[in-house]
Order: C-alpha cells, then sequence, then structure tokens
C-alpha cells in the first residue's frame, strides 16, 4: 500500500530547471558589493564576479561527491577567492549580511509553479498520502526555497521538507531519501518517489529501495533503472498512483495492471 510519496522539487514541483538557478547571478553579486561596502570592504565587481566563479567550480567539486554544504560556506568561499583573508576581516556581522544578499534573490523572482502542484497535494492528502519534499539546492538555499514555495501556498502540504544544503547529501545519494523516510515516519515500501531526473531521482530513489514513477514531458526514460510508470505531466500523478495500488493488489487479475509493472507511459489525455 502506498502510504507516501517523496517528490523532486526543480523541474517537478516547479517548472524551472535547477540551472535556473544561475539566472540570479547579476544580483547576487550587487547584493555582495553593496553590503560589502556597507560595512567599509570595497570589492571591484570583476574581482567579486571571478571569485564568484572559482567559488563555483569548488561547489560543483563537492556536489559531485553527492555532498552539500550551508549557504554560508558558499559566501566564505567567494570571499576567500578575492582574498584568503577577506572572511576573517569582515567578520561574522557581515558574513550573515552577506548570506542573505547572496541567498534571497528568488524571493524577487520566484521558480513557477507548476499548474498541476496545488491540485496534486490536494488530491493526495484527500487520500491521506503523506508527501515529503526531497531536493538538491544550488545557490538559493532550502530556507529560501521553503519562504517561497509557503508563499505559493503549497508549504503546509509538505509533511517533510529535505534540502541538500542542510543535510550535507545530495541526490542521488541513497542517504537522502532515508532522511526524508525517517522524517515522514514511513517504511520504503510504502513510498513512491516522483521527479524528473533520471539519475538525481530514478536512480537514485531505486538505490534507496524505492519505487519511483518519472516526470518526462515527451522524453521517456533514459536510465540504467526502469522508472514504475513515466507520467507527462505531473496531475497525472494521482491516477498513476492509483494504478500501481491496483496492480500490486491483483497482480495476476488484469494482464493490462500487470504490465504496469516494470514500466508503463500515462499519456495526456487533453491540452497541457
Amino acid at each position: 500500500m502506498i502510504k507516501a510519496v517523496t517528490i523532486d522539487l526543480w523541474g517537478t514541483v516547479v517548472v524551472d530547471s535547477p540551472s535556473t538557478d544561475e539566472r540570479y547571478r547579476r544580483e547576487r553579486l550587487a547584493g555582495l558589493e553593496t553590503t560589502l561596502l556597507r560595512f567599509g570592504f570595497r570589492v571591484p565587481a570583476a574581482d567579486l564576479a571571478r571569485a564568484y566563479g572559482e567559488s563555483g567550480r569548488h561547489l560543483a567539486r563537492i556536489w559531485r561527491r553527492w555532498r552539500d554544504v550551508p549557504v554560508e560556506r558558499h559566501v566564505t568561499l567567494l570571499l576567500q577567492a578575492v582574498d584568503p583573508a577577506l572572511p576573517g576581516r569582515v567578520g561574522s556581522e557581515a558574513i550573515i549580511a552577506l548570506t542573505t544578499a547572496y541567498s534571497s534573490p528568488a524571493l524577487l523572482a520566484p521558480p513557477t509553479l507548476d499548474e498541476g502542484t496545488g491540485r496534486v497535494l490536494e488530491a493526495l492528502r484527500d487520500r491521506d498520502i503523506v508527501v515529503g519534499l526531497v531536493s538538491n539546492t544550488l545557490r538559493t538555499p532550502g530556507e529560501v526555497l521553503r519562504t517561497i514555495l509557503k508563499r505559493q501556498g503549497v508549504l503546509d502540504r509538505f509533511a517533510a521538507t529535505v534540502f541538500s544544503d542542510e543535510c550535507g547529501v545530495r541526490k542521488p545519494d541513497p542517504a537522502i531519501f532515508d532522511i526524508a523516510l525517517e522524517r515522514l515516519g514511513m517504511d520504503r515500501k510504502e513510498v513512491v518517489h516522483v521527479g524528473d531526473d533520471p539519475i538525481l531521482d530514478v536512480e537514485g530513489a531505486r538505490a534507496a529501495g524505492l519505487r519511483v514513477i518519472q516526470l518526462a514531458p515527451g522524453q521517456g526514460w533514459a536510465s540504467r533503472y526502469t522508472p514504475d510508470a513515466v507520467i507527462e505531466r505531473l496531475r497525472d500523478l494521482p491516477g498513476v498512483l492509483a494504478d500501481l495500488e491496483r496492480a500490486e493488489r491483483r497482480p495476476a487479475a488484469n494482464p493490462a495492471l500487470a504490465r504496469l509493472r516494470p514500466r508503463f507511459l500515462a499519456r495526456p489525455t487533453g491540452p497541457r
């Protein structure tokens, strides 16, 4: 029986892909420059831009190991790229202010919620299915993403929100899914993960022992692991979960349902 769903943020709950987080680069750099000036430190914009790129390469090396660090560490890395002594010189109060300037631009131009998110979360709640959010972060931290989801009216639909910058582990490491299961109080046999990425979501959730539904509009799947189902629109999720439950209860009674495992494609029935 499916008692809980974990769901990805980027490309699933919101339509934006993770790479769109870099659209805030200009605002981040401007905020950092202004904040440094407020604390008496003049750093040329060109130096900040160079340090932004250097810190990004350092972060990418961490992320490739499926690990993550708090957003304050992003700021420290960037300042160190300007001058190794700069983090100590600016002081803790400035670090806090710089972290706010660095992390908050998405609040002014938030990612777009999928049009089906609200209805899907309501439908799952009506069926007593607990929902948890499991997401990697880039330069916008989990704290800010929660604020965005709250403003969009959906944060309270999630019984748990697990962000990589806060737990230190990134998808596809199975450990991040284990953290979500613990917070939800669910056994992995009772949980289905939903996400768009064939590696981070499909392979990661499979490695954690979860069933998986991949959101892949017009793409099919491309992974060494096969999802239990593929949907083209998030709004198809409640119906596909019901199909999986029926197939689980009567695997041999209906050949069409039996063929849902290991995979099937839920096709659209109307305009997107």
